[in-house]
């Protein structure tokens, strides 16, 4: 008898793009975020992908003091892989953005595959009124900003990584993304298997197209062969709609309150859990089934939780 296929979800809990403004239910505490991580995996998350923010007033934030107790309650409360960013927020130095990873040592940690302009500006037009100055501030800036990941921010987060047995989830806004991939990887330095996130529908990225969904997955597979294993990330309205239609063509999926504040249209996703509900009902309909936290680590070859620094 045929065995199903098997889909890793990921929950990016919180992130940069979105500010506490934008909805009531995003996370900002280290409890609230926590407890939003725990409740995304007992949905079905196999990996759940951490920021931390300042709780004073809801600021991105990569100092390990945030982190701390996120990490702690996640370990004594769920065997999901922990995956910590190092791409923080835009308005970050690469220093500042490293030092989560350098201190904890997680099983898995995000990793940008080169620099891009990165548009939130627009979002001035959706979300008028803010609660902190600090918010609107960031997306104003983003007119004028270069993410920064430049070929040595990156030789320099992959040494840390590859110093302490963390793996990547390697973060690809666009197609020039994968050939730096390809590079690192054919220099040794990217170490397979690759788990490549395919992001769509950022503003300097790539489209949300699924042309765009598929130009990335010929690309990848011409660029990596049979060398890594492929994950969708969509933006906003696009995150159901190119997460199924990668599932359909044989990606792994990413959703989850940094990437999307939206359960439908119009309608705001009242958690993480909710998101990952939903997607695991699609995959289950698909006739997939979802991945376990082991099962994850053994497609990704992951050190195990056993091995990480918190």
């Amino acid at each position: 008898m045929a065995t199903k296929r098997k889909v890793i979800i990921t929950s990016a809990v919180t992130g940069a793009i979105h500010t506490p403004s934008m909805s009531p239910h995003l996370p900002v505490t280290p409890e609230e975020i926590a407890d939003a991580a725990i409740g995304a995996a007992e949905a079905g998350a196999a990996v759940v992908h951490m920021h931390a923010r300042d709780p004073k007033d809801g600021r991105p934030s990569q100092d390990p003091k945030h982190f701390e107790p996120i990490l702690a309650k996640l370990k004594a409360n769920t065997d999901a892989v922990i995956n910590i960013t190092t791409g923080g927020s835009p308005h970050m130095t690469v220093e500042e953005r490293m030092l989560p990873v350098a201190t904890f040592k997680p099983e898995l940690a995000s990793l940008n595959m080169g620099s891009m302009n990165f548009g939130l500006y627009p979002m001035l037009e959706r979300f008028p009124e803010f609660q902190h100055q600090w918010e609107r501030e960031a997306l104003e800036k983003s007119r004028d900003l270069v993410f920064k990941n430049t070929f040595a921010d990156i030789e320099s987060i992959l040494a840390i990584g590859n110093g302490n047995g963390t793996r990547f989830e390697f973060e690809c806004y666009d197609i020039s993304h994968l050939n730096n991939l390809a590079h690192f990887h054919g220099r040794g330095l990217a170490r397979g298997p690759l788990f490549v996130q395919s992001v769509f529908g950022l503003l300097g990225g790539i489209g949300a197209h699924p042309e765009d969904l598929m130009h990335m997955r010929r690309t990848a597979d011409r660029l990596l062969g049979d060398a890594y294993q492929w994950s969708i990330l969509g933006a906003g309205k696009n995150q159901m709609p190119l997460a199924t239609i990668g599932a359909a063509m044989g990606s792994h999926v990413r959703v989850g309150l940094e990437d999307s504040l939206w359960i439908g249209p119009g309608q705001l996703a009242a958690s993480n859990a909710e998101q990952v509900s939903r997607i695991g009902t699609i995959l289950e309909a698909l006739n997939f089934e979802v991945a376990t936290p082991d099962e994850a680590r053994e497609m990704l070859d992951l050190k195990g939780r056993e091995n990480v620094g918190f």
